[in-house]
């Protein structure tokens, strides 16, 4: 019985390089290319797999632009692999970039009851959450403010509040908790402790690798698309961190 699993996964991103800013520019290209525009492809991932077990938590490591955050996108279904099969079992909760599933028109109590119902609770279930949500976000002043007028920390504390609160079965967290100041950083890390104490599955993406071993006992390495190490998070982080001042001493010229 697996929380998560990826078969075979890899995901393409087509991106054009030319794309018009007015009409001009518009002809000059179709002109210039005989109507065809200039697109590059992008493999993310390449032919991932592994499989996540009910109550583990496991960090992923790697560069930027490894297909870390591609990752977690697939999880949480905002993508969809272009190749493979990617099964998630349970509630889903996810902190995977600042503001995102927020409406900026919306105070912040209207966004909690957004994004509750987005993971599938009812407004009744919201409701026995909501003081708890606020009070851990430190925003009781804030919370029938417009979201457009929060700060990047308000936000990301908001964002990760509504995560930790309505007890997922699997809880994403990616790097956006740099944003927040030390002192809510470790309440957030302590929080995500007692997540994980209750059974919930943990998937963790930070570059702060005292973090990931304090938090995983196993670890996936991404380099460039291809998941290069899956295994025991001491062992992995030391073997990444290896390669990272390997690659930094090589000279350059």
């Amino acid at each position: 019985m697996y929380a998560m699993r990826f078969q075979n996964v890899s995901k393409r991103f087509v991106m054009s390089h030319d794309r018009a800013r007015s009409f001009q520019d518009l002809m000059l290209h179709l002109f210039r290319r005989g109507g065809r525009s200039a697109r590059e492809i992008l493999w993310a991932l390449r032919d991932i797999s592994f499989e996540i077990q009910p109550g583990e938590a496991v960090a992923i490591v790697g560069r930027n632009g490894s297909g870390k955050s591609t990752c977690l996108k697939l999880m949480t279904r905002i993508l969809t692999p272009t190749k493979g099969i990617v099964a998630v079992r349970g509630r889903v909760a996810g902190l995977l970039e600042l503001g995102a599933g927020f409406h900026p028109e919306l105070t912040g109590r209207d966004n909690i009851y957004l994004n509750g119902s987005l993971m599938g609770l009812s407004r009744r279930e919201i409701a026995r959450r909501f003081d708890e949500i606020v009070a851990f976000a430190e925003l009781e002043r804030f919370v029938d403010a417009q979201i457009k007028f929060y700060s990047s920390g308000m936000t990301m504390r908001l964002g990760f509040s509504i995560a930790v609160c309505v007890n997922p079965d699997i809880l994403l967290i990616d790097e956006v908790l740099a944003v927040g100041d030390q002192s809510f950083q470790e309440k957030c890390l302590q929080r995500i402790g007692e997540v994980r104490a209750t059974g919930a599955t943990i998937v963790f993406v930070s570059h702060a690798l005292d973090s990931v071993r304090a938090l995983c006992e196993r670890a996936l390495w991404f380099d460039q698309g291809v998941l290069l190490e899956d295994g025991p998070c001491d062992a992995v982080v030391d073997n990444y961190i290896a390669s990272v001042h390997a690659h930094e001493q090589v000279p350059v010229g």
